[in-house]
């Protein structure tokens, strides 16, 4: 998601700051700059078992969460005020997987989006009888709250192939509206790599749709050759889009493409892509396989935050997909003298296992 077009750019409020003379008396720029609350220092892990995590900070002033539970067979949205209030907020189901056929089997990596005066839901499913022909999915609700209404089955995502496709996720740049997900593309050696689409609407691609990155670093390909869960937030003039790569146990990790705002966002050369990773597992802080991001904006509506999941521990007996402790985490994102997106590291547990966030 990008929330790039709900937050003023810095720069931009300084010369707001200076256009209408409040810097006349040289005074600090801090004294220039409303002075915020200060938010409550984050609560980690935020959500426990709860992976691909997904927030929106919507304008009634809750932050909105979404992500894949462990059983794989629903969709569940919890609110708060606050990040940290995410973690005690009532949770409600609003969808569930079908017995049979379409949408019965794995209920993954749903994300809420606000489009044209309505909420849609993209996630990723199954026919119950063949589990592994995931696709991507499309819900809408007209209701202004989320919680209530009807959630209404758009249908599939059609793309240019029917394969294996999941982690769609949707945001607008000047004016028009793009889809991004992975996808595995016939003939290639690999699980997925990430597409980039126009929108006619919320539910239907348009135009062509072009290849972003392939899986061909070795950390992208351990264990599975992955590209996957890409996340859009735009700063400084570009694009950022993360993605995650390899398979999902320690070795899972976060990647960075990057494109100039001026750039033809559908031209694959716009777009490039960082030879390293960007976010890792790390033994000191023992939080491994970081990974399915998304951004948001803390309280004070101008800072930003990652949205990730990570374990708690590097082992893992069995198919990491059935192990459930992939928990939601969320931390400050930095930035680079250069303008470029500064993840640090996944931060260390702070919450006990009988504490209530604030």
């Amino acid at each position: 998601m990008s929330r790039a077009h709900d937050v003023p750019d810095r720069r931009l409020l300084l010369k707001g700051a200076l256009a209408a003379g409040a810097l006349a008396a040289t005074p600090t720029v801090a004294s220039a700059v409303p002075q915020q609350k200060k938010a409550a220092p984050f609560v980690n892990p935020l959500v426990r078992n709860r992976a691909d995590p997904f927030i929106h900070r919507h304008s009634d002033g809750f932050y909105y969460f979404t992500a894949t539970v462990p059983e794989y067979d629903r969709i569940v949205l919890r609110r708060s005020r606050t990040l940290n209030g995410l973690a005690t907020a009532a949770e409600a189901v609003i969808w569930t997987k079908h017995p049979t056929g379409v949408m019965g089997a794995h209920i993954w990596a749903p994300e809420l989006h606000r489009i044209g005066g309505k909420w849609y839901v993209y996630f990723a499913s199954a026919p119950a009888e063949s589990i592994w022909d995931i696709r991507i999915w499309v819900l809408e609700n007209a209701n202004p709250n989320p919680f209530k209404g009807t959630w209404e089955e758009k249908g599939q995502v059609r793309t240019a192939w029917e394969t294996f496709s999941l982690d769609a996720t949707t945001f607008t740049h000047r004016g028009t509206r793009y889809l991004a997900w992975a996808q595995h593309e016939p003939g290639m050696d690999n699980n997925t790599a990430l597409f980039l689409s126009r929108m006619a609407n919320p539910w239907t691609l348009t135009g062509p749709q072009i290849r972003l990155s392939t899986p061909e670093y070795d950390w992208e390909c351990v264990g599975y050759k992955v590209n996957e869960g890409p996340s859009v937030i735009a700063r400084h003039g570009r694009l950022f889009m993360s993605y995650s790569a390899s398979a999902t146990d320690w070795h899972y990790c976060m990647g960075l493409l990057t494109a100039d705002a001026n750039a033809d966002l559908m031209n694959p050369a716009s777009w490039s892509k960082s030879p390293t990773p960007v976010f890792t597992s790390n033994d000191t802080t023992k939080q491994y396989g970081p990974g399915h991001n998304c951004f948001t904006v803390a309280e004070d509506g101008r800072s930003d935050v990652l949205v990730y999941h990570a374990r708690q521990y590097k082992e893992i007996v069995g198919d990491p997909l059935n192990d459930p402790n992939r928990h939601t985490r969320v931390q400050k994102l930095g930035w680079h003298a250069d303008g470029t997106p500064d993840f640090g590291i996944p931060v260390a547990d702070t919450a006990t296992d009988t504490e209530v966030a604030s």
